[in-house]
């Protein structure tokens, strides 16, 4: 049996509680949502997948996107929550060796961007924040990092996870990362009346950092999008979009629209992978539509 889930906190997070109770005998796949909606992954019988897009063969299926929703019936769990971990942790409820109850609230915390602009300032402040924050699913060179936190997270608590070298040295990073990454941000960033456009598209590769920072630089906002090329193949444009988490004015579903461009998520967060022909056609229709911030289904 395998898990297959999304290189983030919480599919960390997933793949700690399900390593808990079911007979996982594989290694975990580690898999971003445009490959599995894209038909890329194949998926077995006896896979686990969690926090990502359905695929009928699986064994098991645990997410928590708007856009991903069923019609269909199907062995596991889906509920529109904080995190996909939650949807893990309610169903196997009373199952763990362990008490995962912190753990999973602070996936939810995280996950839904229930962060105060303290918070989101100066993240090294929480161990749980800056943790979150080392986890890069774009740098595939990382799985070995990702498999270390699942295991840590499996045998000991946040303390024994922070106390490991490699753990510390990548928080560490993540500080400077971030110092960095304002600057750029700043640099690159563009006002289309209330919606701010981060286009990265000439920084190669695209710069890492606090994805939530920009609400606090840009709070006139109500909504950003962040532009940047696929760094595994530069033929593909990935684009993030996301409520702002503190000036709480846009009323697009961000997760339905993005189904237009090959994408998917949240109401409040998504994102969408396309060739890069398709930019000039994509961009100002998904900026055109944030900018008239009208509801959408």
């Amino acid at each position: 049996m395998r898990i297959v889930t999304r290189p983030d906190f919480d599919g960390v997070v997933c793949a700690v509680l399900l390593h808990q109770v079911e007979n996982i005998t594989e290694p975990i796949k580690w898999v971003q949502p445009s490959n599995i909606q894209k038909g890329r992954v194949p998926i077995y019988r006896d896979d686990i997948i969690a926090n990502l897009p359905f695929q009928k063969n699986c064994a098991l299926w645990f997410d928590h996107h708007f856009s991903n929703r069923l019609q269909q019936p199907f062995k596991g769990a889906f509920s529109i929550a904080p995190s996909a971990a939650g949807v893990v942790f309610n169903y196997y409820n009373g199952k763990f060796n362990r008490d995962y109850t912190e753990l999973v609230e602070m996936t939810d915390k995280i996950d839904s961007a229930n962060l105060t602009e303290n918070e989101v300032n100066s993240p090294e402040n929480d161990v749980y924040i800056l943790l979150s924050m080392t986890i890069n699913g774009r740098i595939t060179a990382d799985e070995p990092y990702w498999n270390r936190l699942v295991d840590l997270f499996r045998t000991t608590n946040i303390d024994g996870v922070i106390a490991d070298p490699e753990v510390k040295r990548r928080c560490r990073r993540v500080v400077e990362d971030n110092r960095l990454y304002r600057q750029l941000l700043i640099a690159h960033t563009r006002l289309e009346k209330h919606v701010s456009v981060t286009d990265f598209r000439p920084l190669s590769p695209a710069p890492d950092g606090n994805r939530f920072l920009v609400y606090v630089l840009f709070s006139e906002a109500v909504v950003s999008v962040r532009i940047r090329h696929d760094d595994q193949t530069g033929e593909n444009i990935i684009v993030n979009v996301g409520h702002s988490i503190f000036n709480r004015n846009c009323h697009v579903n961000l997760g339905h629209m993005l189904t237009q461009f090959e994408g998917g998520g949240h109401p409040g967060a998504a994102s969408c992978t396309f060739h890069k022909s398709k930019a000039d056609e994509y961009i100002p229709q998904i900026i055109a539509t944030l900018v008239k911030n009208k509801p959408n289904t």
